[in-house]
C-alpha cells in the first residue's frame, strides 16, 4: 500500500460532490424504475431498448450496436431483449448479408406501449430532476456530465482492443 501517499484525497466540497451524484443517480433510478414497473410493466433497461429502437431507421437496430449505445453487456441486453419479445414488443431478426448480426426490431405493440408510457416516464424524469433544478443549474450539469462521459468513452476505446 505504498502508494496511499501519492494519493489526492478528496476534499469536503469534493467528497460533497461525489456523494451527492451517488445519492442523486441512485434515487432517481430507483424512482424511474417503480414509475415504469407499475405504470407500464418495464423495466428502465427495457424502456431504454424501445426508446432507442423507435428513433432508429425502421425501427431496428443491430444488437451490438444497441449494446453500445446503452452501455450494457451483449448478454445483459440479450437477456432484456428477450423478455421484451415473449411480450410482442420486440422480435429478433438474423441480418442476411452478416451471419454473426442479429437485428432487434420493434413490433406495432412495442411502438405502441411506448406511446402509453413514455408520457408518465417523461413526467417522472421531471419530478425526479429536470423541475428541481433551474435551466443555469441543468446547463452546468449537462455540460459536466457530458465531459465525463466522453472521457470515459474515449478511455475505454483506448483500453478495449477491437
Amino acid at each position: 500500500m505504498s502508494h496511499m501517499s501519492d494519493t489526492r484525497w478528496l476534499d469536503d466540497r469534493e467528497m460533497a460532490a461525489w456523494q451527492g451524484f451517488l445519492e442523486a443517480s441512485n434515487r432517481v433510478g430507483h424512482f424511474l424504475e417503480r414509475q415504469l414497473k407499475e405504470e407500464a410493466g418495464l423495466s428502465h433497461p427495457q424502456f431504454e431498448i424501445l426508446v432507442r429502437l423507435a428513433e432508429a431507421p425502421d425501427g431496428e437496430m443491430r444488437m451490438s450496436e444497441l449494446a453500445e449505445q446503452l452501455i450494457t453487456s451483449k448478454s445483459g441486453l440479450t437477456y432484456q431483449v428477450g423478455t421484451l419479445e415473449k411480450r410482442g414488443l420486440v422480435r429478433r431478426r438474423a441480418c442476411p448479408t452478416d451471419v454473426r448480426g442479429v437485428f432487434a426490431a420493434l413490433t406495432d405493440e412495442g411502438r405502441e406501449i411506448l406511446r402509453v408510457a413514455a408520457p408518465g416516464h417523461v413526467d417522472a424524469v421531471r419530478r425526479a430532476l429536470i423541475d428541481v433544478l433551474d435551466r443555469e443549474e441543468l446547463a452546468i450539469i449537462a455540460d459536466g456530465l457530458s465531459r465525463v462521459g466522453r472521457g470515459l468513452r474515449e478511455q475505454e476505446r483506448n483500453t478495449v482492443p477491437p
